[in-house]
């Protein structure tokens, strides 16, 4: 089962950027993180069952640019900081410029960025 990013992932970073007092953004990039309770009891059905072979993704209900994160994480926490974007060379970087790390077309997670935020973070 491939997932997109876990919404602790993100707020891992996001914790980190925080104590910057610029905060860096990579340029061009778009995230769709999906919940990692979601992604346990899928991955639990699929063990539970008959072998499935290659299963379809599994990922977030929303694509966020890294902007809307950072925003987000810094509004649900009640913190102020300006973000400059950044052009990030390489391969990885290339391929999540194109969005090698989305699945939109397997939206299926239901719990959102916002509602995750609202449950783990307080300001």
């Amino acid at each position: 089962l491939r997932a997109t990013q876990f919404h602790e992932a993100i707020l891992m970073v996001g914790r980190q950027m925080a104590r910057l007092p610029l905060i860096p953004l990579p340029a061009g990039f778009q995230v769709q993180p999906v919940d990692a309770g979601e992604v346990a009891a899928r991955l639990a059905e699929l063990a539970l069952s008959a072998p499935a072979g290659l299963v379809p993704d599994l990922a977030g209900p929303r694509v966020y640019t890294a902007r809307e994160l950072l925003r987000g994480y810094l509004r649900a926490t009640g913190r102020r900081r300006p973000a400059i974007p950044i052009w990030l060379p390489g391969r990885a970087a290339r391929a999540f410029r194109a969005g090698a790390n989305l699945a939109p077309q397997r939206a299926v997670g239901r719990r959102t960025w916002e509602a995750f935020l609202a449950e783990r973070v307080s300001s």
